[in-house]
């Protein structure tokens, strides 16, 4: 058989047989003085068992690592490894589904989208025209990507309901122009802090519920006086949950 031919009979494309031999996945046949290549069968069962492998979602390097192990062990190893990877793959579709399906059940508003938890919470707490409490839920939809969950959202709602609230977002709110070093950052912080439900420390993992590098980001983004207040609060809030696990 030509390279046409074997490619024809297995499904595949010349363009991929020849691929296979330059990446030596395929070993190259001997060629006849015409200078065509010459197939046999044997190579024919191989380009097969290549295009299954590939079909099943390894890729050509672990394709490799199967057709080198004769005794066929590490493809029952790889194709755990696929299985498992394909159910996580599942489980994520049906969690994106799912977020997606809160959106198409409800009005999109400006945070969308969010996690089903995450928008429901935001949907209890009251409206109000505060910049600060806007720049919380912008803070919350990021962390929901990346450290989110249904426990700390639960634990948050008391907090996102207590009408108290709205006047310390106005008092942050009136530091917008301040410098770090106004006097009335000291007493704020800590009435927010105090205001954060000990069920709130809680429900934060021991690992803390940010990446690395966003605790400086969110000070950035705040003025003077703000980031001093929200720095006080997160020192505050520190050393709570270190005595809670004291």
């Amino acid at each position: 058989m030509r390279i046409g031919e074997i490619a024809a009979l297995v499904g595949v494309t010349s363009r991929a047989v020849r691929h296979y031999h330059h990446i030596g996945l395929l070993p190259e046949p001997p060629r006849r003085a015409n200078g065509y290549r010459v197939y046999g069968l044997r190579d024919a069962v191989l380009l097969a068992r290549i295009r299954r492998l590939s079909e099943l979602g390894l890729s050509l390097e672990e394709v490799r690592d199967v057709l080198a192990d004769d005794a066929g062990r590490e493809l029952a190893e790889v194709l755990e490894e696929l299985d498992a990877d394909l159910a996580r793959q599942e489980r994520e579709i049906q969690r994106r589904r799912s977020v997606l399906a809160g959106l198409l059940a409800g009005p999109l508003t400006p945070d969308a989208p969010l996690s089903p938890a995450l928008a429901e919470l935001l949907e209890a707490a009251p409206a109000t025209p505060s910049p600060a409490a806007a720049k919380d839920r912008e803070h919350l939809a990021l962390l929901d990507t990346a450290a989110g969950g249904d426990a700390l959202y639960a634990a948050l709602r008391p907090l996102a309901e207590d009408p108290a609230v709205l006047p310390l977002y106005e008092r942050l709110d009136a530091l917008a122009g301040a410098e770090a070093d106004d006097p009335r950052i000291a007493a704020l912080a800590h009435d927010l802090a105090a205001a954060v439900p000990d069920e709130v420390l809680a429900a934060i993992p021991e690992a803390g519920p940010v990446v690395t590098g966003f605790e400086q980001a969110l000070l950035d983004d705040c003025p003077p006086a703000q980031a001093e207040v929200v720095r006080l609060v997160m020192r505050e809030l520190t050393a709570r949950m270190s005595r809670r696990r004291a």
